[in-house]
């Protein structure tokens, strides 16, 4: 039986979580949410885009399912404020694991994640809340990402790793074995990490070299 979704947002991730959401899933999505400020137009796919702020009481929370489709605005606190905004309202927030990614069978994987598809994520990985693994990633052996991290494509995370809360991971990013990524980390992409990086480090391309300035105050937010 189809379970009745909405997806917040309706930017190009919203559009690709439609297309996986209702052809690779047992969700049935019913419509799409954006916040009342940004809401430019009434339907996408033929449904409806209903304010946020509205969202508890057109939609019974107690019968949808809520997955926020946003990328890694604002070092991913948009995404983690509207997951959390959402489930205190007493929506259950939704998964999604592509049918063509590998993920094996130990694996820890939180709540309101997605997974896209050629992901392979070996055993005893443990995948925070509120992850985003995009297309065609390597997640070594008893590594951990942690919760409301944003990982590109083709990037290598190799065995032993430890990536903090809040991080981005460039496109074709690698982590050695062994190395310890604090939160709040930007790793550019191409860029090798061979070290432990502090928390709130902006490792920039090509190199791997670390900005002057935190990535806290680079994008303007707070811990």
């Amino acid at each position: 039986m189809s379970r009745k979704l909405i997806i917040v947002g309706d930017s190009a991730f919203a559009e690709i979580a439609y297309e996986y959401f209702t052809h690779d899933s047992d969700y049935d999505v019913v419509a799409f949410s954006v916040e009342r400020e940004f809401r430019t137009r009434d339907e996408l796919f033929g449904l409806p885009i209903v304010p946020f702020e509205d969202l508890h009481t057109t939609h019974a929370p107690g019968e949808h399912s809520v997955y926020v489709a946003t990328v890694y605005t604002q070092l991913n606190r948009l995404r983690t404020r509207l997951a959390g905004a959402a489930k205190s309202r007493g929506f259950t927030l939704a998964s999604y694991v592509s049918s063509a990614a590998f993920v094996w069978r130990n694996v820890e994987l939180g709540e309101h994640c997605f997974v896209f598809e050629e992901n392979v994520v070996q055993p005893f990985v443990r995948l925070g809340d509120n992850v985003v693994l995009w297309s065609g990633n390597h997640i070594g052996h008893h590594s951990s990402i942690g919760a409301n991290c944003f990982v590109s494509s083709h990037v290598v995370v190799s065995g032993f790793v430890d990536v903090g809360e809040s991080c981005f991971l460039g496109v074709n990013s690698t982590i050695v074995n062994n190395v310890r990524i604090g939160r709040d980390c930007w790793i550019g992409p191409a860029v090798v990490v061979t070290k432990d990086l502090d928390d709130a480090s902006y490792a920039k391309p090509p190199h791997g070299e670390i900005g002057r300035t935190s990535t806290l105050e680079f994008f303007g937010v707070e811990r």
